[in-house]
């Protein structure tokens, strides 16, 4: 498995930023641009190893964040990207781009709303019309909206916005995507360490999380037979713009891990390229915790 540069810190406690945060608010889905500190996607570690030499992938959320830190390590292990973004992420998405081009390969970003199943059949139509196949399918997209007041605030829109976009997206996409997915291919969906311990400030994003487990778990042995591969990542916290643009108070996030900080996007990318690569070719059905300590199940 490919690796960031071992040129830094070796410290896992220390590598990179600790609580407190600045105090900061963004409205949703947030910029990098205005986060501090700003988040490292592995710009000036990350070195690929060609693990995935000519790949297809698709990878939603792409413009920030885990999902940025994702295309950057595919495009430098030698894969062409098609990513989402939404509208209001171009900026975001036009870096995520550069990064891609930087490293060599195909960068295609796609503005798409993934609550839209036609938007989601024309994403996967983009990517099969560019690339003749897929790949890699990673499914990390998501939407969540911190709510301390309880269940009664959480609204029906909100409720809605959750399950259409963490969920019926995801199952959108991986279904259209199967059809032009060669033997060898694989699939990857985010979760959460929200999945197996659910905090009650984000009891809807939790919910679609532990589903996305027992998605991962169950397609996992519908497609093995046709050599499709199908895992998940649970990630603990990690900053990104969803952090500052969904939840009132930033400060101290991290600091529940054992390591005593949140993860940058950077520390989660070689887990998805090792999925995703041929040395993971014995793994399927499971899901890797990158939690920073946090035991789970």
């Amino acid at each position: 498995m490919s690796s960031p540069a071992e040129s830094r810190d070796p410290d896992p406690q220390t590598r990179h930023p600790r609580p407190p945060q600045p105090e900061q608010n963004q409205s949703h889905p947030g910029t990098t641009e205005a986060m501090e500190p700003r988040p490292d996607h592995g710009e000036d570690s990350y070195r690929g190893n060609g693990l995935l030499a000519d790949r297809a992938a698709v990878v939603t959320g792409g413009d920030s964040g885990i999902g940025r830190a994702v295309c950057l390590a595919f495009a430098r292990e030698g894969a062409d990207v098609v990513f989402t973004h939404l509208p209001e992420e171009q900026e975001d998405a036009e870096e995520t781009a550069r990064l891609i081009r930087e490293a060599g390969r195909k960068a295609v970003p796609v503005a798409c709303d993934i609550r839209d199943e036609q938007q989601c059949e024309e994403l996967i139509g983009t990517a099969v019309g560019t690339f003749g196949r897929i790949d890699l399918l990673v499914n990390n997209a998501a939407y969540q909206m911190a709510q301390p007041e309880g269940i009664e605030a959480i609204t029906t829109e909100q409720f809605d916005r959750v399950m259409k976009t963490n969920l019926y997206g995801m199952f959108w996409l991986t279904r259209a995507a199967l059809a032009h997915m060669p033997r060898g291919g694989s699939v990857i969906n985010t979760t959460s360490v929200q999945g197996y311990q659910p905090s009650p400030h984000l009891l809807d994003y939790a919910m679609t999380k532990a589903a996305i487990i027992s998605f991962t778990h169950g397609l996992a042995q519908m497609v093995a037979e046709r050599g499709i591969r199908v895992n998940a990542v649970a990630p603990g916290p990690v900053w990104t713009p969803l952090i500052p643009a969904t939840m009132p108070e930033v400060e101290e996030f991290g600091k529940q891990s054992p390591l005593g900080r949140a993860a940058q996007p950077a520390e989660m990318a070689p887990a998805y390229v090792f999925l995703a690569s041929s040395a993971a070719g014995y793994i399927t059905g499971e899901i890797v915790n990158a939690t920073g300590g946090t035991p789970l199940p």
